[in-house]
């Protein structure tokens, strides 16, 4: 399969492209490993983010929260 082919059939199934896509799983692997009680800097280059403060962007631009914030709902809320 083409590099193209590939970048449109992956857009028709997820309705992401491939860069979105490879960020959202990065993302969600990070929300995971907070609720695993792991710290903001810890979690932001576990999943590959060489800057926090891109890290943190990107974070709240897909999940409308702050990873800190993201943090502290999870203490209140009993999640090791």
């Amino acid at each position: 399969m083409g590099v193209s082919t590939f970048h449109a059939r992956l857009k028709a199934v997820t309705g992401l492209s491939p860069l979105q896509f490879q960020k959202n799983v990065r993302l969600q692997e990070a929300r995971r490993l907070y609720s695993a009680g792991l710290d903001v800097g810890a979690v932001s280059r576990q999943v590959g983010y060489a800057s926090a403060s891109q890290f943190t962007r990107e974070y709240t631009r897909l999940f409308s929260t702050t990873p800190r914030q993201e943090m502290a709902h999870l203490r209140v809320s009993g999640v090791k």
